[in-house]
This record gives structure tokens, sequence and C-alpha cells, in this order.
């Protein structure tokens, strides 16, 4: 099980998140939960929850493997919204999932983006631990 932590990013420097687009922004924020497609063939999503702390807007999601090991978290602050797309300051964490023992942990700037009229923000980086191509989808 992941333990909770607090991350710094944009909010430790007083960086706003720049909203260029108010309908993304709207989808980002009432989203229907995410999913990473090792853990959720069979529509068991986990949740997503976007809010404002101060002038920056906090992301923080998570899905868990029925019956079984596999999860899922993301945690930081989103530092841009644009037309069909936002950009994600912070960590990934995916572990025992598709096979049991895997881990994967990355801090850094992350880039979803919605393409060919999906109902979801794909994450745009797909091998970026172990050479596994991991989907993981925003939900709106």
């Amino acid at each position: 099980m992941f333990a909770q932590t607090a991350h710094g990013y944009a909010a430790d420097q007083g960086e706003p998140s720049r909203i260029y687009d108010r309908p993304t922004l709207n989808r980002l924020v009432q989203n229907r939960g995410m999913s990473l497609q090792w853990i959720s063939w069979d529509d068991s999503r986990g949740t997503v929850k976007v809010v404002w702390e101060g002038k920056q807007l906090r992301l923080t999601g998570s899905q868990r493997q029925v019956g079984g090991p596999g999860e899922i978290a993301l945690d930081g602050y989103v530092t841009e919204v644009g037309v069909g797309y936002f950009t994600f300051e912070g960590e990934i964490r995916i572990a025992n999932t598709p096979d049991q023992g895997r881990s994967c942990k990355k801090d850094k700037s992350w880039h979803f983006a919605v393409t060919q009229q999906r109902r979801y923000f794909r994450l745009r980086e797909f091998e970026w631990c172990d050479y596994l191509t991991d989907y993981i989808d925003i939900y709106f």
C-alpha cells in the first residue's frame, strides 16, 4: 500500500497553475476516475481528486486491483491546462502489476492529452518504466 506523501513542486515555488482552456479544466476537475490497463479490464476505475490549493491545482489519484496486489498512485500539481491537454508535475507509482514485484516510481513533468476524440486524457509517456507500455487514463 502506498503511503500518502506531500509534494512541493509548483506550490513550493508559488507559481500558479496556468489555465488556457476552461472546458478542458472543467473536464479534469469533474473527472470520472482513472485506470491503468493492467488493473482495470473490468471497469473498476480508481479515483482522481483535482482541487485548488491557493493558486495551484492539486491532483491526487489511485486505483487498486480488486482481489489482487496491483496499484497505481498519482500525486502532484497540474502546472498547465490547455485545449485537450494538461501537464502534471509530480510522482507516479505503480506496484505489483502486471506482475507481482514490479515497482515503478518517477517524479517528473508528465503530459496527458485527449487524442482521436476519446473521452479521457491519456498519459503520453508510455514506456517510462522497464519497457512495458502503461496506459494511464483519466476519464471525463
